[in-house]
């Protein structure tokens, strides 16, 4: 080698040396947040770089959370879901304190079994290893499917209701969304959840909880009296999530009183129910009536309620009129129905009629229709004008272009709060050229929008 080259080498070494001693030199905070961005692979590439990131990536605020995709396929350019689980609850489920689980839902009875050893072993390691859990999210599980066989499923609730029983003492937010459970196992998981809210101190209560989707569809769940004896014993629920299949003047009642404790024992830490979102669907039952009088005494002892409802496909107005009590303080709407024009509905009682009744708590709202065969444009701009608290509006819908114009003419003479509108015009041409030019002149008038306003409106050819 010449000396040339050596000198080449020697400024090569002296400017790795400054970019190592660079990253050396950041301050663990630093790091860690840089580490925060790393997939697992990269993780343990950086954990072998030296001692100093081998102890950074130590630090517990690193796998205080998780997230697992379960598919239940095996993959040979990847280690296995089992493995991968069970390793990182053996070694780092000790820090974990939000873990969240979303399951692709099985069609086949070997990718079922393998889900149900899955999760079963990840669940018992993180019960031996005491894991600090405060949230827990398993999702999508689909406990209904035929791929779930009697067996598999009685294993999988019996490992949940243990690990509730034994190793959740700490959990504030729980979400079983979508796990379709029968009655009997679902009661049984929320026995187990209250347990384990009453076995040490100083106690942790749940105070988020979404059922949405928890039992099997076909149930008819608001006439078993024990659903709303499960929820009273949970004392500190702020949030709730259901389906709208469980609910009943019984339910409401449970959750009136259970806050009437609440303000008589005022002097702990607590506060009252705050949001409670139903979810409506064509595919579950939807048909029960629930009185005015049980939602008025629910807000009653719950000031500042907040009542989120969606409705998807439930199209029929009889059982709309049904569903939105005027007792209800709604405070948002979120609506998808596709209807033919063979049908014999028409969205107008809905603008017109029945959400006008919440002119006065309704702030968010969201429709989707295909009102290819009604003109909607009126009725929608009146409940727009007399809402007085909106403040934000998506409507993907049949409109006319002139429609943009003057709900922003609303918005910017009438209605200040609104501050989020979303317009999506359907068109049955897949040309919407034409459209595209007419809205384009219109918006062209409102170049200087008011910074707080976020708007959008677009034409989409509706297929």
């Amino acid at each position: 080698m010449g000396e040339d080259d050596s000198d080449l080498s020697d400024e090569a070494c002296a400017s790795c040396s400054r970019k190592v001693n660079g990253w050396g030199s950041l301050p663990d905070v630093c790091l860690r947040h840089v580490f925060r961005f790393l997939p697992d692979c990269d993780r343990r590439s950086a954990d072998m770089v030296c001692r100093h990131w081998h102890s950074v990536m130590r630090s517990p605020s690193l796998w205080r959370s998780r997230f697992f995709h379960f598919s239940g396929r095996l993959s040979k350019f990847r280690q296995s879901e089992n493995c991968s689980a069970v390793t990182y609850a053996r070694h780092l489920g000790v820090y974990l304190e939000r873990l969240e689980v979303c399951v692709c839902p099985p069609r086949k009875f070997l990718i079922a079994q393998r889900l149900q050893q899955t999760i079963c072993r990840l669940f018992a390691e993180l019960t031996r290893v005491r894991a600090p859990l405060r949230s827990l999210s398993i999702v999508r599980l689909d406990l209904s499917r035929p791929a779930w066989t009697l067996v598999l499923r009685n294993s999988l609730v019996n490992c949940l209701v243990d690990f509730l029983r034994r190793g959740a003492s700490k959990l504030t937010s729980v979400s079983l969304n979508g796990m379709r459970n029968s009655m009997q196992q679902g009661l049984e998981l929320l026995s187990a959840l209250s347990h384990s809210q009453r076995r040490i101190y100083p106690r942790c209560y749940v105070s988020s909880l979404d059922l949405v989707g928890f039992f099997s569809s076909a149930l008819h769940v608001y006439h078993d009296s024990s659903v709303p004896s499960a929820l009273r014993h949970l004392q500190d629920l702020t949030h709730v999530s259901l389906s709208y299949s469980c609910l009943s003047d019984e339910l409401l009642m449970a959750l009136q009183q259970k806050h009437r404790r609440w303000r008589r024992n005022s002097s702990r830490d607590g506060n009252p129910l705050q949001t409670f979102s139903l979810y409506c669907t064509l595919n579950e039952s939807h048909r029960q009536v629930v009185c005015g009088e049980s939602w008025a005494a629910l807000a009653s002892s719950s000031p500042g309620l907040k009542v989120k409802l969606t409705v998807d496909q439930v199209i029929n107005t009889d059982r709309l009129a049904r569903i939105l009590q005027r007792e209800i303080p709604l405070t948002e709407y979120s609506m998808t129905a596709f209807y033919s024009p063979d049908e014999d509905w028409s969205a107008k009682p809905l603008l017109c009629n029945l959400l006008p009744q919440y002119r006065r708590s309704l702030q968010y709202l969201t429709l989707d229709l295909s009102n290819c065969s009604e003109s909607l444009d009126e009725g929608l701009l009146d409940l727009v004008k007399v809402c007085e608290r909106l403040e934000q509006l998506r409507v993907w819908a049949f409109l006319e272009i002139r429609t943009v114009e003057r709900l922003l003419h609303i918005r910017l003479t009438q209605r200040s709060l609104l501050n989020k509108i979303r317009v999506r015009i359907y068109s049955v041409n897949d040309n919407t050229e034409e459209q595209e030019d007419q809205l384009e002149e219109i918006l062209s008038s409102y170049l200087h929008l008011p910074p707080e306003l976020e708007f959008l409106a677009i034409v989409y050819p509706f297929v």
